[in-house]
């Protein structure tokens, strides 16, 4: 008598894009950012880094290689402002919202979420906070910056609160950042030094510095990151 076939055991279904982003609490090591050091009283700061999926996109990712095909989701976005020119510190630079802790604030996760309602209207009650990364030193401005990564499951079209900070606010597409074309490594001459580190050029936005370092490697440990060129290397302005 023939025995029946045994039962195949069940695949585990995917993670979802949350799911993995959720972690990557360790992610970011504070020794990528250890030779811009920051004084002894270096004030606390956070910044939100809030993914989201905009379900409607109809375009596909950029065109990679064949060999190297972009695995993030199309639809995979990130939230990114532009601050005001006429800022005493990181002037016209791209941002995650952000900034330094006030006295009411409880923790780093609360100081990011009131900072982004303040700069872009966010509602913080729609954002589901997924971890806390490493405190990085960010010394041009003398802070010690934790990064909050975060998802949001219902974005909606956000704005800038107030242009004197900052005067644009968008969902950045993750799939344009991670085309090979989109990449360089910035170069700045900061305290007689010269630094270099990933950078983005996203249609002639470009992204460098500490948010092009967090997402640098937040890409790398989500396995989305394609080879791209080190090699091309441009000059930004600090």
């Amino acid at each position: 008598m023939t025995e029946p076939p045994s039962a195949a055991t069940p695949a585990s279904p995917p993670r979802s894009t949350r799911e993995l982003l959720a972690g990557l609490a360790n992610v970011v090591d504070p020794a990528a950012l250890e030779r811009l050091p920051v004084g002894v009283d270096a004030r606390p700061a956070s910044v939100l880094v809030l993914f989201s999926e905009d379900a409607g996109r109809a375009e596909a990712t950029s065109p990679t290689p064949s060999s190297s095909p972009i695995t993030a989701p199309a639809e995979l976005d990130v939230l990114l402002q532009v601050r005001a020119s006429t800022l005493r510190q990181h002037a016209g630079q791209v941002s995650f919202p952000g900034g330094r802790a006030e006295p009411g604030d409880t923790d780093a996760v609360q100081t990011a979420l009131r900072e982004a309602a303040e700069e872009t209207g966010l509602d913080p009650t729609g954002v589901d906070v997924l971890a806390t990364l490493p405190a990085l030193p960010l010394a041009a401005s003398n802070h010690r910056v934790t990064p909050v990564l975060a998802w949001w499951a219902n974005p909606i079209p956000l704005r800038a609160i107030d242009p004197a900070e900052t005067t644009r606010v968008w969902q950045a597409p993750v799939s344009r950042m991670l085309d090979p074309a989109s990449r360089f490594t910035f170069v700045v001459e900061r305290f007689g030094s010269r630094f270099r580190g990933p950078a983005f050029d996203i249609d002639g936005t470009i992204v460098w510095g500490f948010t092009a370092i967090v997402l640098d490697r937040i890409f790398d440990a989500a396995g989305w990151a394609v080879p791209w060129d080190a090699s091309r290397e441009r000059s930004v302005e600090s």
